[in-house]
């Protein structure tokens, strides 16, 4: 290893008295790349925000921490705003929250460059625009004007990397950089940071629950547990040989399979296609079944074995949205978001809609959700027509199509408690349950997606990105609903948890016939959870099949795309064995 750029010795942080790390050593030399590895709340973020002295005041942090020589814990507010941003990057988990929403993507990308080199708005413009296409965000679709909002959840995380590395850092940390990017994007994104590291010597703290992104971007991985450290060396070795038993079970998770349930010949009838090469498999630690809840108010979603409608109808939809205006009088050409989309979901099904990012997965979930409106087609759910129709008529579609959002923080009230957020589609329901009902409901909620009924009087900052997304679960399914649309469900959870949801989701899949939407760029999840895939590619559907059929044998360009990218762990090992010898 070369010369040391970030030394962390024996730090231990409390905040309000509650210990979060406890000893950690860690190091990175320059031009080396060491991966963070752990479970949601374990302390990974915390051990990055102590190095960036962006904890909260409570806290209290002991031990060292030495940056090129600087004592960052003894540092004042001064030094350390001339250390970040410009000797220190980071790229933070939630991009829409890392943003300013009111700023042009070009104003925050420039703003760090103009306050830590002094170069004019024209000159930090130019740079800005050149860290924007190295990401890429290309000038002509992506111009300086837009704005956060105006971006996908994957093009945002975009902006968040330019930034970070505008100013060329000696040290950047990246708390999750590639989680809401599509395989494509991940990997051009991580081989960016490849790049940079290895033209600027820079030294790389990689922060992930992928095991499988660590493998292939890691010198050395650190692999922590509730605050402390469980094994730390040489990828190859730690995770060739998996000496500590938490780093198998990390392992073991990261490939997990969740059992499903068998198709009856009704199902097979409505949707042939979707019954040969159902992912199966078992696991060695399935999520316990949750004690059955004692309230009667809670609907029987099982589907009708006399039932043949789809659940789930979209013919022809388009969603077509008006240029940017050039001027006055003068818009650039309309895009659509959307394109003739077709497709249909029988109860009890799961279909993944794949495709990178910006390809129109998000618009047409909104369109199924009657959060949006299609330029054209129709949608029609439990056999009744959804498009067009008043919000005080879609009472019954609501109640039986819940939704997961990408972002868990942006879709929670931030000064609710979670037994108000969690319970909050309750009015959908025919007879309201009482105030001991619903919080009987929310705490079976909770206990499905592995929280407690402690937590229900908890504020969501109180929780980590995993948990939050796990709120959100327990959100969608407290109606018992009959379909979810989950817009990357588990983009944010870590290995363990994330095993644990899938888990959850077959679950309820077998027991109550919950049908499932899965927008998602991790064909891993498709692969696990799902009867059929759709690929979308710039607004169309371009291909369509059983998901073992369409992931193992890709037939379009955009599909053979997202295979090829899609990390794999047993893959990266091998990888890294041979360059590590």
């Amino acid at each position: 290893m070369t010369a040391g750029l970030l030394e962390i010795r024996d730090l231990s942080l409390a905040i309000g008295g509650h210990p979060i790390l406890k000893g950690v050593d860690l190091s990175i030399g320059q031009g080396e790349v060491m991966g963070l590895v752990g479970e949601s709340g374990s302390g990974k973020s915390m051990t990055a925000l102590t190095v960036m002295r962006l904890l909260p005041f409570s806290a209290r942090a002991t031990g060292s921490v030495r940056f090129d020589g600087i004592d960052l814990l003894a540092a004042t507010e001064d030094q350390m705003c001339a250390l970040r941003g410009d000797d220190i990057g980071m790229v933070f988990q939630e991009p829409m929250t890392a943003l300013n929403p009111v700023k042009t993507i070009g104003e925050q990308v420039a703003e760090g460059i103009r306050l830590h080199t002094g170069a004019a708005r024209a000159e930090a413009e130019e740079r800005a625009r050149k860290m924007l296409d190295r990401v890429g965000l290309p000038a002509e679709k992506f111009p300086l004007s837009r704005y956060p909002h105006e971006l996908s959840g994957g093009q945002r995380q975009r902006v968040v990397i330019a930034i970070a590395c505008a100013l060329k850092p000696k040290l950047l940390i990246a708390d999750e950089p590639t989680t809401a990017l599509d395989v494509v994007l991940q990997k051009q994104i991580l081989e960016l940071l490849k790049d940079l590291v290895r033209e600027n010597h820079m030294g790389l703290l990689l922060i992930s629950h992928d095991l499988a992104v660590v493998t292939e971007m890691a010198d050395r991985i650190t692999i922590l547990r509730r605050g402390e450290v469980m094994e730390e060396g040489e990828t190859a070795r730690v995770l060739s040989e998996q000496v500590h038993p938490y780093t198998r079970q990390l392992a073991q998770a990261s490939m997990h399979v969740p059992k499903r349930r068998a198709l009856s010949p009704l199902e097979e009838e409505m949707a042939p296609k979707a019954t040969e090469g159902v992912a199966s498999g078992g696991t060695s630690n399935p999520i316990p079944r949750p004690v059955e809840t004692t309230l009667s108010i809670l609907p029987d979603i099982s589907p009708s074995r006399g039932e043949r409608t789809p659940l789930l109808a979209v013919k022809s939809v388009s969603r077509l949205y008006p240029g940017r205006r050039l001027s006055l009088f003068r818009r650039d050409t309309p895009v659509y978001a959307v394109d003739d989309v077709s497709l249909s979901i029988a109860p009890g099904h799961s279909v993944a809609l794949v495709g990178r990012s910006g390809c129109g997965k998000s618009t047409l979930a909104r369109m199924i959700l009657a959060l949006d409106k299609p330029t054209s087609g129709e949608i029609r759910f439990c056999g009744q027509a959804i498009t067009g129709k008043a919000e005080a008529d879609l009472k019954s579609a609501r109640r039986d199509m819940q939704v997961v959002f990408q972002d868990p923080y942006g879709s929670f009230d931030p000064r609710q408690k979670v037994e108000r957020l969690v319970t909050e589609p309750l009015h959908l329901l025919e007879k309201r349950p009482s105030h001991a009902e619903r919080r009987e409901m929310a705490a079976h909620a909770l206990a499905e997606v592995g929280l407690s009924a402690s937590d229900l009087d908890k504020y969501p900052h109180e929780f980590s990105g995993g948990q939050r997304q796990r709120l959100s679960i327990a959100r969608a399914i407290i109606t018992r609903p009959k379909l979810v649309v989950a817009d990357e469900p588990v983009s944010a959870l870590d290995v363990s948890i994330r095993a644990q949801i899938l888990d959850l989701f077959a679950d309820l899949n077998n027991r109550l016939g919950v049908a499932y939407l899965f927008i998602t760029h991790d064909l891993t999840v498709a692969r696990a959870i799902t009867d059929e895939v759709l690929v979308m590619h710039e607004g169309r559907i371009v291909e369509r099949g059983v998901t073992k059929d369409v992931l193992d044998h890709p037939q379009s360009d955009a599909a053979q795309a997202l295979v090829e990218a899609a990390p794999d762990l047993h893959r990266a090992i091998a990888r890294k064995m041979q360059e590590q010898g």
